[in-house]
């Protein structure tokens, strides 16, 4: 998605179509994807966590250093 076109009404209506207006139309036909919400980032960053937490070998990673300090903050 390069770029978004622009709403050519004043409010936005969620989940709502107005009739007329470029963004609306191609969000109807899926030719834009929707814009994410508040939490979607942070729900994406943390199921990469999760992710990169349950692929890692903690008992080599143990073995090598003594403590394993690859997820500490």
């Amino acid at each position: 998605m390069d770029r978004l076109t622009a709403h050519n009404h004043a409010t936005l209506p969620v989940g709502r179509r107005v009739p007329g207006c470029p963004r609306c139309w191609a969000l109807a036909h899926k030719l834009e994807a929707p814009i994410e919400g508040w939490g979607a980032r942070a729900k994406r960053l943390e199921a990469q966590t999760l992710t990169a937490i349950r692929a890692h070998d903690f008992a080599a990673c143990t073995a090598q250093r003594g403590v394993c300090t690859c997820f500490d903050a």
